[in-house]
């Protein structure tokens, strides 16, 4: 026998439309992108801890498929800690007018929004719901254009953006980011969690940090500690779409905002 419903307001009527009836499923909180816009690939990436060059393998990401000849955007949603812009040399404030707010441009065609584009040199002390509500405007406020594929720099943690995001914007995928150190289990249990409990696949994880180069003799050399991540992977059943060495070069180039020149060969082996 069907159970009744316990809220003397509703009626047999009133409860047909309701998306918790048998069979509905969840409710859908995916918002409109702009109406100037047409985006055919979200991309998340996420970590569950900062401190792992997750912006570093975003804008590697983009670089490559920018370079396969795609356009391509990057939506920088760390809202306190945003990061994309410096490395890419873009400075604020974007171009604004009736229709929104316009991305900027990097050197090799790749669209950035970011709030170090709107709110240049000022820090953000937001609370949750404002950040939130920012990210949003990202998505329905910023005329993107075409794009093939745009990766969101998601901040790291389980907290208030990645949970906007995963609930508002069609997300295809994400790509999880570690390190080798001892609490890469517990970053990669965290993320793949999340993006389970929000039902949004995991396309497969990247390992940063694996080994510095020896510039002597060529040597690789465990700086963080011995990799565990393809154990890690198997036993929640994705792939490992990379290890990153570290690289000082790419250092220097964020430095000098010259990161549209990357060439990460080792992104360019990742297909997603």
């Amino acid at each position: 026998m069907a159970k009744e419903c316990s809220n003397s307001s509703c009626s047999k009527e009133s409860c047909e439309g309701c998306p918790s009836k048998a069979g509905q499923g969840k409710p859908d909180f995916h918002i409109d992108l702009n109406a100037d816009s047409s985006i055919k690939h979200v991309i998340g990436v996420v970590s569950g801890k900062g401190g792992v060059g997750k912006s570093m393998v975003t804008a590697s990401l983009a670089n490559q498929k920018a370079k396969e000849g795609y356009k391509v955007g990057i939506l920088d949603a760390d809202i306190t800690g945003p990061s994309i812009p410096k490395m890419y040399g873009l400075k604020g404030p974007a171009n604004v007018d009736d229709k929104g707010v316009y991305p900027a441009v990097a050197a090799n065609g790749v669209k950035v929004m970011s709030i170090n584009l709107l709110l240049p040199g000022e820090p953000v002390i937001w609370r949750g719901p404002v950040i939130a509500g920012t990210v949003k405007q990202f998505w329905t406020d910023v005329i993107w254009g075409d794009l093939d594929y745009l990766f969101v720099d998601m901040p790291p943690g389980t907290g208030d953006v990645p949970l906007t995001v995963f609930q508002s914007l069609p997300v295809d995928g994400v790509v999880i980011v570690s390190s080798p150190q001892d609490l890469v289990r517990m970053i990669v249990m965290k993320a793949y969690k999340m993006a389970q409990m929000m039902s949004v696949p995991v396309l497969g994880i990247v390992e940063n940090y694996s080994y510095l180069v020896c510039p002597d003799c060529g040597k690789k050399l465990s700086i963080f500690g011995e990799s565990h991540i393809d154990e890690i992977a198997a036993e929640i059943g994705v792939p490992v779409l990379g290890k990153m060495p570290i690289h000082p070069e790419f250092a220097e180039l964020v430095d000098e905002g010259r990161f549209a020149e990357v060439d990460n060969t080792d992104i360019a082996k990742i297909n997603i």
